[in-house]
């Protein structure tokens, strides 16, 4: 009996050895788990939230507010890693704390640098349980458009296009899966029951704005399926709904200074009350990144002939010749702003997505993201500038404009003060297209003129080189479709789908709007030597239209530009106003031609020839034959009562403005004058006549007066030489 309670006694005291031992583990545990929650709470919290089984509680849960506090705290200050967006979207879709707590959670989905394709993919597939109540739903779509850009590989997203197309007929999801198709649409994806199930959609609900574009990108891609018309310009397609978490992602990508940025607008929510406004300045272009999923560097750009090339192993012109026909764009297509080997890639293909991809994000960075805000500073205004400039030379290297700048101009012209990013606004403007007269009117013209007219002569002088820059333009985009013999009078032969005769219209509405404001605005400067330099400037293109740029069309200049550009103090402006004179007369007398107006079918009126012969008369008057202000039993010409001429005590008006006595020009008669007499103390300037008037023309003529040379050569005929001097003065 002894010896089995001392067994007993034994076996109790390694029992309870066994259980101190499994407490002290249990302790130990413990503090480990404390210690690892006290040193990284955020891994702790999404350890929790990966773990967490269906069904607990979260009504007085104080862990679970605990862990939730650290994630929101977390996301919206540093952002969530890759695995935390993975784990906490599978937790709110998963509805394993009901759907209250799954929105809160989703409003927390910051990323610190990328979305994991397979965070979106696993999202998609709780669509598949149906429990998903609506809201979330849609939570889960706009928050997926949203971070599109950020998502680090495409390649199994594309896999989902058909089973996304499936959700188009909940009328809830509808906008924002056309949205998400749009961004994932390739040319593969175009079937021809997807553009019946689009059409038969669009019969019932009527023609949405997001149906129309996603219709539009299948005729981009096959228009040989999508036969049908579609509309030139479709209005806020998708629109953006959801800044709050744009501007918290923008927030937090810019504090921990990743390489993947997201150009995203300040809180929109916030509205100052006061009348002066500041633009959100938050434009990055993204840097230039392949969509493909995994790269190489060991083998560089020895890769497989079918393997696509990775953007960032493109350095070298002669790479992307060998390469060309493995290119594949960035997931982020502004990055392309960044490549100028992409640009030359661009200029060469002729696949249209390209642009309206492009389009696409340059459209929802103008208007979406260049928004009003309370605050701004020169750092945003730097960004903005840099971001315009990017634009800027990518269209001047493109020779092209983009559509989507297009309708940010003519919505910032409205609101525009004028001053703000002045260069690069107008930049933008002069390379926007076409436009029919009546838009032209209400969206261009009446905006311009309102600035023009209230600003300094500089902006005047600004604004009329971006009318002459948007006119060459437009003339080159005319002789480049004049030269492949296409007939513009065939509707939907041109990209604008303008006639020639609405084109010549457009081009007409563009030249007289700019001489009226031209003519008023000189009047307004003082006859501004600069303003009529730019003035003049805008008229050497207007008077080569018909011979440079193949334009069935001749403009003159009106009265308020060509008087003070010919009695100017200016040497330059006369010069200007001579060599447009003889180019104008060069273009008239080809356009009389009868095989050429057979041939571009087009015909000059007789009230434009009237109007160069007034001015010719009006000049060779002034300039050469000493009878200015004199009407000389000619209807044509400058003139003024002879009574009012007298009141100005001038004894010699008439030859006030020939190539001697010119204010302009008097400067060189002097110093021809002392030149040829150079021991005579008296100066007498009316001397230089005869043979001295040819040489002082020969002299003009050295001094770099080639527009004088050109309009007296042409427009002057000198049988006799003492006879054409007679009639001279």
């Amino acid at each position: 009996m002894l010896r089995k309670s001392g067994r007993e006694s034994s076996g109790s005291r390694t029992h309870n050895d066994s259980t101190s031992s499994l407490d002290h583990s249990q302790r130990s545990k413990s503090s480990t788990r404390r210690k690892r929650e006290a040193e990284d709470p955020l891994q702790s919290a999404l350890l929790y939230f990966k773990e967490v089984e269906a069904g607990t509680p979260w009504r007085g849960n104080y862990v679970l507010e605990k862990h939730l506090d650290t994630i929101e705290r977390t996301a919206f200050n540093k952002g969530l890693p890759p695995e935390g967006i993975d784990i906490m979207i599978d937790f709110a879709l998963g509805l394993r704390m009901g759907s209250v707590l799954g929105v809160r959670v989703m409003k927390t989905l910051i990323p610190a640098t990328v979305v994991p394709q397979s965070a979106l993919i696993k999202g998609v597939s709780w669509f598949c349980v149906g429990k998903l109540p609506s809201n979330l739903q849609v939570m889960f779509f706009r928050w997926f458009i949203t971070v599109f850009d950020l998502v680090d590989s495409k390649e199994q997203l594309h896999l989902l296009y058909g089973f996304l197309f499936c959700f188009l007929t909940d009328e809830h999801l509808c906008p924002y899966i056309c949205h998400l198709l749009y961004l994932l649409t390739t040319k593969e994806s175009v079937k021809h029951y997807r553009i019946r199930r689009l059409l038969d959609l669009q019969a019932k609900i009527g023609k949405q704005p997001y149906l129309q574009a996603l219709l539009s990108l299948y005729k981009v891609f096959c228009p040989e399926l999508v036969t049908f018309s579609m509309p030139t310009k479709i209005k806020s397609a998708f629109k953006n709904y959801d800044s709050n978490w744009k501007t918290a992602i923008a927030a937090v990508q810019k504090k921990s200074k990743v390489e993947i940025l997201m150009q995203l607008p300040n809180n929109i929510a916030q509205k100052t009350t006061s009348r002066k406004r500041k633009w959100n300045s938050n434009l990055n272009v993204p840097l230039v990144s392949s969509s493909v999923s995994e790269i190489n560097n060991k083998t560089s750009i020895s890769l497989s002939r079918n393997a696509k090339l990775p953007l960032e192993q493109l350095r070298t012109f002669s790479q992307l010749l060998q390469n060309v026909h493995r290119i594949e764009f960035p997931a982020q297509m502004g990055s392309v702003l960044n490549s100028p080997l992409l640009l030359h890639y661009i200029n060469c293909v002729t696949d249209d997505s390209v642009f309206l991809r492009l389009d696409y994000w340059l459209g929802h960075a103008l208007q979406e993201e260049f928004l009003f805000c309370k605050d701004a500073n020169k750092q945003n205004t730097s960004e903005a500038m840099e971001f315009f400039n990017k634009l800027i030379t990518a269209q001047h290297f493109l020779q092209e404009g983009f559509s989507s700048c297009e309708t940010f101009i003519y919505k910032f012209l409205h609101v525009w003060n004028g001053s703000e990013y002045r260069s690069q606004i107008l930049s933008l403007l002069s390379w926007i297209p076409m436009a029919p007269v009546t838009d032209m009117k209400q969206l261009l013209c009446e905006p311009l003129m309102l600035l023009f007219f209230s600003s300094s002569v500089f902006f005047k002088c600004s604004v009329i080189e971006c009318l002459n820059n948007m006119l060459v333009n437009w003339l080159t985009w005319h002789s480049v479709y004049a030269t492949e013999d296409i007939d513009m009078n065939l509707p939907g032969h041109s990209p604008m789908n303008m006639t020639l005769s609405e084109l010549v219209n457009s081009v007409i509405e563009l030249v007289q709007f700019t001489g009226r404001i031209s003519t008023i605005g000189l009047h307004l400067e003082g006859y501004n030597t600069l303003l009529l330099h730019f003035v003049l400037s805008f008229y050497e293109t207007v008077s080569d239209m018909y011979l440079k740029y193949d334009m069935p069309l001749v403009i003159m200049p009106p009265g308020g530009v060509f008087y003070p550009a010919l009695i100017s103090l200016d040497p330059i402006s006369v010069n200007q106003l001579c060599h447009i004179m003889y180019r104008y007369r060069t273009n008239l007398v080809s356009a009389k031609d009868p095989e050429l107006q057979r041939k571009k079918r087009f015909h000059i009126s007789s009230k434009t020839y009237s109007e160069y012969n007034q001015y010719v008369v009006s000049m060779v008057n002034c300039l050469w034959k000493s009878k200015a202000f004199i009407r000389d039993n000619h209807p044509m010409g400058i003139e003024i009562n002879p009574k009012l001429l007298n009141e100005t005590k001038v004894a010699e008006y008439r030859n006030s403005f020939n190539i001697v006595h010119h204010p302009a020009l008097m400067g060189y008669a002097i110093d021809f004058f002392q030149k040829c007499w150079p021991g005579d103390k008296h100066l007498n300037i009316s001397s230089i006549k005869g043979r001295h008037w040819d040489w002082y023309l020969e002299y003009l003529y050295g001094q770099g007066f080639h527009g004088l040379r050109q309009f007296i050569e042409s427009s002057i005929t000198r049988v006799d030489h003492s006879v054409s001097r007679i009639g001279k003065r």
